[in-house]
């Protein structure tokens, strides 16, 4: 379906298990209550996208003024091992539009919630790598690596949404065998 957009005022969150948000310049800072809302739809499994769009260069001035009061874990890079490398696609990289900026994701996963991290932060501005024409093209390039790089963005999407639908699962394949033996 088209992308909609959230009034995080107003909308019920709970029907998004994943909110894509753009940081930019002239946003303003969500209200106390925008900020409470979002703190419970993180606490509770949603997962947030932000992404700076800014190649991972920027300072972080619209993101810390956007994520300014929420209940954030600490973050670290994201790595080798972690779902968001393996829930559908085996990922090593998370380019967009941009390629090689940091990804960042929760240090330690949230116990209550699959160890999902419920936040992922970058600046690859993967909705430009992501939005089409309407005629079968795209509105943007993606540089440096053109189409085999939005390859790659949109596969990245796909792990994005698999670990936002269905959590760590893919991380208990480790215990597969064992599963299947105690079922025989």
């Amino acid at each position: 379906d088209e992308p909609q957009g959230v009034d995080i005022e107003q909308d019920a969150l709970a029907v998004y298990p994943l909110i894509y948000w753009p940081a930019t310049e002239t946003q303003p800072a969500p209200s106390a209550a925008a900020r409470a809302r979002l703190n419970d739809y993180l606490r509770h499994g949603g997962v947030i996208l932000f992404d700076s769009r800014d190649r991972g260069e920027g300072e972080g001035r619209p993101l810390a003024r956007l994520a300014g009061g929420l209940d954030l874990p600490r973050l670290t890079l994201l790595r080798d091992g972690h779902a968001l490398t393996r829930s559908f696609y085996l990922l090593n990289e998370f380019p967009g539009r941009w390629a090689d900026g940091p990804v960042y994701v929760a240090e330690d996963g949230d116990p209550a919630n699959d160890n999902v991290s419920p936040v992922v932060v970058g600046g690859n501005d993967w909705a430009a790598a992501w939005a089409g024409n309407g005629s079968g093209g795209f509105l943007f390039s993606a540089q440096p690596g053109g189409e085999r790089q939005r390859e790659r963005a949109f596969r990245f999407g796909v792990n994005l949404v698999m670990v936002a639908l269905t959590g760590s699962y893919k991380t208990d394949q480790v215990h597969l065998p064992a599963i299947l033996e105690r079922m025989q």
